[in-house]
């Protein structure tokens, strides 16, 4: 394969959602087995308005989640903060590659608040159950945690409410018509693609030169931001997004994207799995009302916003302004979560016990109780779509007919 076809097909394409899927099913895998931890963004981002908080003078670091999750040092010097520095460049490098970068605007001020305040929503779910599509569901679930189970249930119904509030007259942008005489012709600019595809390249290299070299000092830091590269370009180019992901379950039926994240999680449990035997512990978090309370928000939340925590990452570097708001949101609504945990907590979490199914079941019982429940999911996702569109059928034949 020449380098101008390699370019074209795998650099500047989008690429297809179930292999990139099951792709980072992998690579969330490695990264468990090498640095000890899940692939996992919201933790951190609520380290950073931890710090932020700091800045101005407030002491949050004697609030109790933080003491849980921590909050020493910088994003440089933090597992999580160097793989999000690579996710973000390797986002961005992708988005380049392809010439995907412009800036668009909120088309409307009602977009604005519904970035603001799905993020906050989503991002207070997330940190109330311990994690967000990542660490409570995409691999949450392959590190046998029930609370993952619980969580997903609860974000896909989470998400029902969330499309059918978003679908209110209240959020309809009224539609400007503009009379032309004549389409408009597609044009590109050849010079400005050979540039950004050139910018690109030197980010990517200059992120990962970075991440090799921390390596030297602080491997599994290094390794981080390596892994992180791998990861933002994934989701950009294969524009991974969970909130579509479960919006489109409910709105158009179609099921694609859901199907290629359950078979993603299906070859990632069997990784974690084997890790686990090896003596790598797996992350459980608490089985309680927090992990549904949470769940819900969240999936309200990433529908009202229009993003989830990996979608609105890529999108935002691709020059979305609507999603920098989202980021901020989910910013602000972890912290809110942070300062109210020590009232929330025991009542939601940390009474209940942190259940792993490997241990509940045995290590080949939860294994198979894990597969067992993930086809149980991909079935009902087959289910759903046939139900969505045999139920729409008679209605598209009735204006065929009067058509006729």
């Amino acid at each position: 394969m020449s380098w101008h076809s390699f370019k074209n097909t795998y650099l500047i394409k989008f690429w297809a959602p179930l292999p990139a899927v099951i792709a980072a099913g992998i690579l969330s895998t490695y990264y468990f087995g090498i640095t000890g931890t899940f692939w996992a963004v919201t933790g951190e981002f609520t380290r950073w308005g931890g710090q932020i908080l700091q800045l101005l003078g407030f002491h949050p670091e004697q609030w109790g989640y933080f003491k849980v999750i921590g909050l020493e040092g910088s994003p440089l010097d933090r597992i999580d903060g160097m793989m999000i520095i690579g996710m973000f460049g390797g986002c961005f490098a992708a988005a380049l590659w392809a010439n995907n970068v412009k800036l668009r605007l909120p088309q409307h001020k009602i977009r604005i608040l519904q970035a603001v305040a799905g993020g906050i929503i989503a991002g207070f779910g997330a940190r109330l159950a311990m994690g967000c599509n990542l660490a409570a569901f995409f691999t949450g679930i392959p590190q046998f945690s029930l609370h993952a189970w619980f969580f997903a249930l609860a974000t896909a119904a989470g998400s029902y409410f969330g499309a059918k509030f978003t679908l209110l007259p209240l959020f309809r942008i009224p539609v400007r018509l503009q009379k032309v005489s004549a389409a408009a012709p597609l044009t590109q600019n050849p010079r400005q693609a050979r540039r950004r595809f050139r910018l690109g390249m030197m980010i990517f290299l200059v992120v990962a030169l970075w991440g090799a070299l921390t390596t030297l000092g602080a491997p599994k830091l290094g390794l981080a931001m390596l892994f992180g590269i791998g990861f933002g370009i994934l989701i950009e180019r294969a524009q991974i997004c969970f909130t579509s992901a479960f919006r489109d379950l409910w709105i158009t039926g179609r099921t694609h994207m859901a199907k290629a994240i359950i078979i993603g999680m299906a070859v990632s449990a069997i990784g974690i799995f084997s890790y686990v035997q090896l003596g790598v512990s797996p992350k459980i978090m608490w089985a309680g009302p927090n992990a549904v309370l949470g769940g819900l928000l969240f999936g309200f939340g990433i529908v009202l916003a229009g993003g989830c925590e990996t979608g609105w990452m890529y999108r935002a570097v691709e020059g979305q302004v609507h999603f920098w708001w989202v980021g901020l949101g989910n910013v602000i609504g972890s912290t809110l979560l942070a300062y109210y945990w020590d009232d929330l907590a025991p009542a939601l979490a940390t009474s209940y016990d942190k259940i792993n199914l490997l241990q509940t079941f045995g290590p080949l019982g939860g294994l198979a109780v894990t597969y067992l429940l993930l086809l149980a999911a991909f079935l009902l996702m087959i289910a759903w779509e046939k139900h969505f569109f045999r139920t729409r059928q008679p209605v598209i034949t009735t204006l065929s007919e009067e058509k006729a």
